[in-house]
C-alpha cells in the first residue's frame, strides 16, 4: 500500500499495467473451469482503429474480462482478415504514385508487393487494440492467408466440390467497372439519386400497336430479350404472348406474364434484361429468355449492342438512345425519379449487374440447418429482433458468387487442362498427381474474402486438424458484431460451422450498437466527422473511452457520438462524452484516495465486510448487493449500457455522495478504536467490491487502485467476480434510507432554489404522526443537520401554521424550511417571476413547432423527440416555480 497521488495519470497506468498483465501470461486460458470463448471479428489487415471497432473490441474485452473473473476458462483469439479488394486498392494506389499498375508487376510481383505492404503495416491494429486494453490471447494471433489458415479454406473449397456445392457457371453478379471484380452484397454501398423514369413505346410486330414500357435504365433496351406484364393485370391480358419488335434492335421479343412484373409501377409493363438485372434474369430463367451482354466489365458497350452505340461508356449509350428513340417518336414521356443507386463501397463507383461466368455455391442445403438451429434457439440472436432479420434472407437465399477477380487472396483451388477439364485439388502438388502428367493451368480468381472469413471460428482453432484448441474451445461462446455483416458473415459462419464440425459455431450472437456522428449519419474520415479513438486516448485515457461508449451501448440501437473539438491548429483538444466518462474516472480515484488517505498506517485495515446494525451500514450492503445482482444479470443479457449505468449511479450516488459522507466521522477519527477499525474495513470492502464490478468496464483505474489499497492476490483481474447473497437484502433499511436520502435532498433543493447562502443554517420543520418516521429522523438527526446545513429540527404531528416558507412532502411526512430572515424575500420573488416568463416563452415556441406538420413530418426523428421532451421537462419547471412563488408569497 502506497501513497496515492493527488491526480489520476492514465497513460501512466497503461503505460505500467498492460506489458505486465501480457508478460505474465494474464490473457490465456487458466485453470480447468468451463470454458468461454470469442474469436474476434478479424479487422482488415490494412485498416487503423475507428470508433466502431473500439466498442466492439471494448465490448468483446468486457465480457472476456467478466467471465475471467467468473472463474472460467478463458479464450479471446484476436487475427486479421486479408481484406481482398481494400487491400489490393490501398496497394495498387501506391503503385500509381510511382507511375505504375500491377501489370507492370505481374501477378507474381504483385503479391510479392502486397505482402510488403501487410508484413509492414499489417500489425498496426492489432497494437492499437493493445492500446484499447484488450486481454487477447497474442501468442494465438491468426491472419487469414497464414499458411494453416490457407489450408483450412482449400479443405472447405474442395470438399463442398466434391460434394456438388461448388459449380462453375453464369449468372448476374455485382460487378464494379473500375476494380474490376465481383464484389459482395456488403461491399455495395446504397444512395437514393435524382434521376429519370422514361416511358417507352415498344412496337407489335402485327402492327396492332404498341405497349409502354418505363425504365430508369434505357441503355439496356439493347439486352432486352422480352416484356413483362403482371398475369393479374387485365390492361394486358389479350396481349400476353404476342411478338415485339425492340426498337433500334429489331430483335423480335415475347411479351409474357410474370408475377415479378408489378402493375402499379409505370404503365405496369417492364422490359426483361436477363443479362444485366438479377431479378430480369431470375424471369429470364423460369421462361427460357436469352441473355444478351450490352454492357461489358470496363461499363462500355459491347458489339452486341450494336455497331451505333459500341465502345460508348454506359451513360453516354444512354444519351443516345434516347436521341435515337426520340427520333423515332418513341420516347411517352421522361418524368423525375429517385433511383436507389448501388455504388462500389471501395471506389464509389456505380455497380454494373452483369452477367458473368463465376463460381458459385449452391446453399439451399447448407442453409436449411442453420435455419433450424436459430428457429431451435440453439443460436440465440440478442437482441432477438435480429433473428427475424437472419431468417428471411436465409428463407429466401440465392447462390452465392465466391469468385473475385483480383490477386491479392486465396487463389481459387481448380486447374484447368487443355481439354477442359477440372481439377479441384488442395495444392498444386496435388492437382499434379490428379492430372496424370497432363499440362493444367491454374484459375486466376481469388476467393471471395467471406469465403474464409466464414470459417473463422473453427479455423483459428486448427480446423480441419483435430487439435486441442478445437476439442477445448469450439464451439465459441459468443459472437460480438454489427448488423449489416448478419447476411454475410453471421450466416456463412453457421453454415460451415454446421457443415464441418456439426456443432454451432457460437452460442450467442450479440449485435452490438452502430456508432454515428450526432446527425444520425456514420462517421467518416473523408467528410471530416471520424472520431479516432487514439485521439481520444491521448486526451482521456482508455478508460474513459470505453466507459463512453459502454455506458451508451443499448443492444442493438445507435451510438451518437460527437466529433472531437480542435483548436486553430487542427489539435484534438475536447470531446464531450468522454470527457464526462474521464470526470467519473477522476470522481472514482478521488473517492479511492480519500479511503486511502484515512486508513492510517493500515494496521488490520483490509477489505473486509465487518457486520454493523447501523443505518447506513445496512444500508450500503444491500444496495451493493443489488448492485451485484442487476450487473451480472445485465452481462448475461448483453445489455452492456445497464451495466454501466447501474455501476455509475452505485459509485457516485451511493457511495460517494452518500456513504461516504455518512461514514466519515468514523472513518477519519484520530483515535483507531476497533469501531474506527471496522468503519474504515467496511468502507474498503465496498470500495474493493465496486473496483471489482468495474474493472471489465476500466481496466486500468481499477488496476492502480486496486494494488494501493490492503489485498492479497498479483492483480484485481484475476480477482473473484463479486455474487450476490439473498441474506444481505434489506428492504427495511433501503426504504428508511431513501426517504433520509429524500430528505436531505429537499431541503438542499430548496436552499439552491431560494439562493440561500451556505454559510446560513436553517430550520427544518417536519410533520408527521407516524412514530417509526419519528424515530428515524430523531435516529439521525445529527446526519440531517450536517449534510442539509440544517441549525434545529423540530418535528410534530402536523406542520404548524408558519409564514414565507418552503414546503414539500417526503414519503408522507411534511417539511417546511422558513424563509424570513434568510433572502430577501421581495427579490427572491422578482427573480423567480422572471424566470417562470423566459420559462413559459420558451415552451410556447416549442409547442408551436410541435404543433406545426411539417417540422413533425420532415425534421429528423430524434430532433422532434428531443423537442417534445425539453417541453414536457419546462411545463414541469414552470409548476414547481409557481408553487415556489406561492409558498413565499404566503402572507401573515
Amino acid at each position: 500500500m502506497t501513497e496515492i497521488p493527488k491526480a489520476y495519470e492514465p497513460h501512466s497506468a497503461e503505460e505500467k499495467w498492460y506489458p505486465l498483465w501480457e508478460s505474465r501470461g494474464y490473457f490465456k486460458p487458466h485453470g480447468e473451469g468451463l470454458t468461454y470463448t470469442i474469436t474476434i471479428p478479424p479487422p482488415n489487415v490494412t485498416g487503423s482503429l475507428h470508433i466502431g471497432h473500439a466498442l466492439c473490441y471494448s465490448l468483446q474485452d468486457t465480457l472476456i474480462r467478466w467471465k475471467r473473473m467468473q472463474g472460467f476458462r478463458t479464450l479471446c483469439v484476436p487475427g486479421t482478415d486479408h481484406a481482398g479488394i481494400a487491400t489490393q486498392n490501398v496497394v495498387e494506389k501506391e503503385l500509381r504514385k510511382e507511375g505504375l499498375t500491377r501489370y507492370d508487376l505481374g501477378r507474381e510481383g504483385f503479391v510479392e508487393r502486397t505482402w510488403e505492404f501487410v508484413n509492414k503495416y499489417g500489425g498496426v491494429i492489432l497494437s492499437q487494440l493493445r492500446r484499447l486494453g484488450c486481454s487477447f490471447d497474442w501468442d494465438r494471433t491468426r491472419f487469414t492467408l497464414d499458411e494453416r489458415y490457407v489450408e483450412a479454406v482449400m479443405e472447405c473449397f474442395v470438399r463442398w466440390w466434391e460434394a456438388g456445392l461448388i459449380y462453375r457457371g453464369k449468372r448476374v453478379i455485382n460487378w464494379c467497372p473500375r476494380c474490376l471484380t465481383a464484389i459482395s452484397d456488403i461491399e455495395v454501398e446504397h444512395e437514393d439519386r435524382a434521376a429519370k423514369l422514361y416511358h417507352l413505346r415498344y412496337p407489335f410486330k402485327d402492327g396492332s400497336g404498341f405497349v409502354v414500357v418505363a425504365t430508369t435504365r434505357p441503355e439496356t433496351m439493347l439486352g432486352d430479350t422480352a416484356v413483362a406484364v403482371n398475369p393479374q393485370d387485365e390492361r394486358y391480358t389479350e396481349m400476353v404472348g404476342k411478338t415485339i419488335v425492340l426498337p433500334l434492335v429489331g430483335r423480335e421479343i415475347p411479351l409474357i406474364a410474370d408475377d415479378y412484373a408489378k402493375s402499379e409501377f409505370g404503365s405496369g409493363a417492364v422490359k426483361v434484361t436477363p443479362a444485366h438485372d438479377l431479378n430480369d434474369f431470375e424471369a429470364g430463367m423460369r421462361h427460357n429468355l436469352d441473355k444478351v451482354i450490352v454492357i461489358d466489365e470496363h461499363g462500355k458497350m459491347s458489339a452486341d449492342a450494336g455497331e451505333r452505340y459500341a465502345g460508348l461508356d454506359r451513360f453516354e449509350a444512354r444519351e443516345r438512345v434516347l436521341q435515337d428513340l426520340d427520333a423515332l417518336g418513341l420516347v411517352v414521356k421522361i418524368e423525375d425519379y429517385t433511383v436507389p443507386t448501388a455504388l462500389c463501397a471501395r471506389c464509389h463507383t456505380i455497380i454494373e449487374p452483369l452477367l458473368s461466368e463465376q463460381w458459385f455455391v449452391r446453399m439451399k442445403e447448407l442453409a436449411q440447418p442453420a435455419i433450424d438451429v436459430v428457429k431451435q434457439e440453439r443460436v440465440k440472436f440478442y437482441p432477438d429482433r435480429y433473428e427475424r432479420t437472419y431468417l428471411d434472407w436465409m428463407e429466401n437465399i440465392r447462390d452465392w458468387t465466391i469468385s473475385r477477380q483480383l490477386w491479392w487472396g486465396h487463389r481459387i483451388p481448380v486447374w484447368t487442362t487443355e481439354d477442359g477439364e477440372y481439377i479441384v485439388a488442395r495444392s498444386e502438388a496435388e492437382a499434379k498427381d490428379k492430372a496424370n502428367g497432363k499440362p493444367i493451368t491454374q484459375d486466376e480468381d481469388v476467393l471471395d474474402t467471406w469465403f474464409s472469413s466464414g470459417l473463422w471460428p473453427q479455423a483459428v482453432l486448427g480446423w480441419p486438424e483435430e487439435t486441442e484448441d478445437l476439442a477445448t474451445y469450439y464451439p465459441t461462446s459468443v459472437l460480438a458484431t454489427a448488423r449489416d455483416i448478419i447476411y454475410l458473415w453471421v450466416s456463412r459462419m453457421i453454415m460451415s460451422g454446421l457443415y464441418f464440425t456439426k456443432q454451432i459455431p457460437f452460442n450467442d450472437v450479440y449485435i452490438y450498437a452502430t456508432v454515428v456522428n450526432e446527425e444520425g449519419k456514420r462517421h467518416s474520415k473523408s467528410l471530416g466527422t471520424g472520431v479516432n479513438p487514439l485521439d481520444v486516448i491521448a486526451l482521456y485515457g482508455t478508460d474513459a473511452l470505453r466507459f463512453a461508449l459502454l455506458i451508451r451501448a443499448a443492444r442493438g440501437q445507435d451510438i451518437r457520438f460527437a466529433s472531437v473539438e480542435v483548436d486553430k491548429d487542427k489539435k484534438p483538444v475536447r470531446q464531450k462524452q468522454v470527457e464526462e466518462a474521464r470526470n467519473f474516472a477522476n470522481k472514482i480515484w478521488n473517492a479511492a484516495r480519500f479511503v486511502m488517505m484515512n486508513l492510517g498506517d493500515a494496521s488490520g485495515a483490509e477489505a473486509k465486510w465487518v457486520p454493523s446494525d447501523e443505518l447506513a451500514d445496512r444500508w450500503i450492503l444491500a444496495e451493493l448487493n443489488a448492485t451485484i445482482e442487476q450487473t451480472t444479470r445485465a452481462l448475461e443479457e448483453y445489455k452492456l449500457n445497464e451495466v454501466a449505468q447501474t455501476l455509475y449511479h452505485f459509485f457516485w450516488d451511493d457511495f460517494c455522495d452518500w456513504y461516504i459522507e455518512l461514514s466519515k466521522s468514523l472513518v477519519t477519527a484520530s483515535e483507531e478504536t476497533p469501531e474506527v477499525l471496522a468503519a474504515r474495513c467496511r468502507i474498503v470492502y465496498v470500495l474493493e467490491m465496486s473496483l471489482r464490478l468495474l474493472h471489465p468496464l476500466m481496466p486500468y483505474i481499477t488496476e492502480e487502485i486496486w494494488q494501493r489499497l490492503p489485498h492479497t492476490g498479483e492483480s484485481i483481474m484475476l480477482q473473484e467476480w463479486p455474487t450476490a447473497d439473498a441474506g444481505r437484502a434489506d428492504e427495511l433499511a433501503s426504504e428508511q434510507m431513501g426517504t433520509l436520502i429524500a430528505l436531505i435532498t429537499k431541503v438542499r433543493n430548496i436552499r439552491s432554489i431560494f439562493n440561500i447562502p451556505s454559510q446560513s443554517r436553517v430550520m427544518l420543520h417536519l410533520g408527521t404522526a407516524d412514530q417509526a418516521a419519528r424515530s428515524l429522523v430523531l435516529n439521525n438527526g445529527d446526519r440531517i443537520k450536517r449534510l442539509a446545513r440544517v441549525e434545529e429540527i423540530i418535528v410534530s404531528d402536523a406542520l404548524p401554521a408558519l409564514e414565507s416558507t418552503a414546503s414539500d412532502i417526503v414519503n408522507g411526512i411534511e417539511l417546511a424550511v422558513p424563509l424570513g430572515g434568510l433572502i430577501d424575500l421581495d427579490k427572491e420573488s422578482e427573480r423567480i417571476s422572471k424566470e417562470m416568463e423566459r420559462k413559459a416563452n420558451e415552451a410556447r415556441g416549442l409547442a408551436s413547432r410541435l404543433d406545426n406538420a411539417s417540422f413533425v413530418e420532415r425534421a429528423p426523428r430524434e430532433v422532434v423527440e428531443e423537442t417534445g421532451r425539453r417541453h414536457e421537462e419546462l411545463i414541469a419547471e414552470i409548476e414547481k416555480l409557481r408553487f415556489t412563488l406561492a409558498s413565499i408569497q404566503r402572507k401573515k
